[in-house]
């Protein structure tokens, strides 16, 4: 669990920016809010957002914008990651960027001034005018990154049941296998019958269903990285042929992968 005990420090009216970036392997964080917006960005691995019921999917090379006093709650399991954490204090004055909850791709230039700031970890005060200067130009050109809002509304069910989760964390680290609902409820120590029970009453879906939604979030991650074809993609997450990873992917996103991965090189360039 992520300590949330420094948001005291991030709520003061006298502070304009707080850094909070962690390398860790796994977060997790219980419903909060806090009265400065907040800019989430995750180096590598994958990040589950709840907001509002919500459930939002944060792919790699993606940073996502909370604004002030919205409830919200974080999980990863990812290994490795370091997640960046940055808090404006922002007014309704400001431009409607700042006010509208959404998930933007990282042009280059954005990502390395994110990275520059890694051993960053606190209050920065006008004070300190480098950092400061630093920061406050990260926010000003952020209303910039509208046109870089995210090509496709990416919303992955997870359940909240903590077995599911469980689950959840096994099928992803094993996610080039395929592995039954039969098998995954005898290494649960559960009968098939209690495991489909728990997938329609908490989620809505069946196991099917949330093994095909866990791929095709993977595969969001990996299309990112720009380091891998189609082809070898479709072999990572578990399927036997591009074309059946094709056909399930346009049937979740409503686009090809390959349409994607262009639309995602677009905002790079």
């Amino acid at each position: 669990m992520l300590k949330t005990d420094f948001f005291a420090d991030v709520d003061k009216s006298t502070i304009d920016f707080y850094v909070q970036n962690v390398s860790v392997d796994d977060i997790e964080t219980g419903i909060h809010q806090h009265k400065k917006s907040q800019l989430i960005y995750a180096e590598g691995g994958i990040v589950h957002i709840f907001i509002n019921d919500k459930h939002w999917y944060l792919p790699a090379r993606c940073f996502m914008w909370i604004p002030a006093n919205i409830p919200h709650s974080i999980l990863t399991y990812s290994k490795n990651s370091s997640l960046y954490n940055f808090y404006f204090k922002t007014s309704d004055a400001e431009d409607n960027f700042y006010s509208e909850t959404n998930i933007y791709f990282v042009n280059d230039l954005l990502r390395e001034m994110f990275l520059f700031t890694k051993n960053w970890n606190g209050i920065i005060l006008e004070d300190d005018k480098a950092k400061y200067n630093f920061l406050n130009a990260i926010k000003s050109i952020l209303p910039e990154m509208d046109s870089n809002k995210l090509p496709i509304s990416i919303q992955h069910p997870f359940p909240k049941d903590k077995k599911l989760i469980e689950i959840g964390r096994f099928l992803m680290n094993n996610i080039d296998k395929n592995y039954t609902i039969e098998e995954v409820a005898k290494l649960f120590g559960m009968s098939t019958r209690t495991l489909s029970r728990k997938f329609k009453e908490s989620l809505g879906m069946n196991y099917v269903r949330f093994l095909r939604s866990l791929r095709v979030s993977k595969s969001f991650e990996l299309i990112a990285e720009n380091q891998y074809n189609m082809y070898e993609i479709a072999m990572m997450i578990g399927y036997n042929s591009l074309s059946a990873y094709s056909n399930i992917f346009y049937k979740v996103v409503g686009v090809r992968p390959s349409e994607y991965a262009q639309m995602l090189n677009k905002r790079k360039n």
